[in-house]
């Protein structure tokens, strides 16, 4: 576990990670990061949900008409 520490940035208020928890997250700076709700309380990752449930739909359609992409694909 990280004990992260707030810190006062101009009117804004920021986190600091270190660089283990970057190295691990295969993070930098400038990349982002979401705040998502869990039933333990809150998750930062840097996976977007709303992209993940895209995607996953996406593959389900081309599971599905896996013949008809392979014809538009010629």
């Amino acid at each position: 576990m990280h004990a992260l520490k707030l810190t006062q940035i101009g009117n804004s208020v920021g986190v600091i990670l270190p660089k283990e928890v970057l190295a691990k997250l295969k993070l930098e700076k400038g990349d982002t990061l979401y705040l998502t709700e869990s039933p333990d309380g809150m998750r930062i990752t840097p996976h977007d949900p709303v992209f993940e449930d895209q995607m996953q739909a996406a593959r389900g359609i081309m599971k599905a008409r896996r013949a008809v992409l392979r014809e538009l694909a010629k």
